[in-house]
């Protein structure tokens, strides 16, 4: 790992455990082992540092989220896996989220302090509530999901109750609760079908 991939790695564990705000330069430089000069070598300031942290984030979410979906066909298997890779690859990964999801920390940090980074937040959690209700929709279609089943809906029951479970196991630390909640999600979806 080089000394900018270091300077994202470390940044993005501080942000999971502090959140963007009350990450001061000088914590980064501890974790980061390196010198003002040294960050300042490879990002314009902090917000820049911010933009490159969201980027791998979202890396390190769609490795761990989307692992083994192009491989299954059924759009409600789909989301089965990804709520359970997100149980289990994503949130339970302290390597890189000792915090929790940084996305949920940092959008409620952010949302009145600084908005225009909170809207790169928001900007991934729409496209997950997009992507779930286009899966049930597909599941509509393949009939996977009763007709009468309004896939807004329920793509938004599904959609908070992973945000849910990333503000409670986020504040508990709790794998046991996080568990629960996630087996409850599994289970709605059970519901769905005719």
């Amino acid at each position: 790992m080089n000394l900018k991939e270091k300077i994202i790695h470390e940044s993005l564990k501080l942000f999971s455990l502090k959140g963007f705000l009350s990450t001061s330069i000088n914590d980064i430089l501890e974790a980061a082992n390196t010198s003002k000069g040294g960050l300042y070598n490879h990002f314009k300031n902090k917000e820049d540092l911010f933009l490159h942290v969201i980027q791998e984030a979202q890396r390190v979410w769609r490795e761990r989220n989307l692992d083994g979906l192009d491989q299954i066909e059924r759009p409600m298997e789909k989301i089965q896996r990804f709520l359970e890779n997100y149980r289990d690859r994503y949130m339970k990964d302290t390597a890189h989220f000792p915090g929790g999801c940084v996305f949920v920390t940092l959008s409620v940090e952010l949302d009145d302090q600084r908005p225009i980074l909170s809207r790169e937040i928001k900007k991934g959690f729409e496209g997950l509530r997009k992507w779930i209700k286009g899966l049930l929709d597909q599941g509509k279609e393949f009939g996977e999901i009763r007709k009468e089943i309004n896939t807004e809906a329920a793509a938004e029951m599904i959609f908070a109750g992973v945000l849910g479970a990333s503000v409670a196991y986020g504040s508990e630390r709790s794998s046991s609760s996080l568990d629960r909640t996630i087996q409850s999600l599994i289970d709605y979806l059970g519901m769905l079908a005719p």
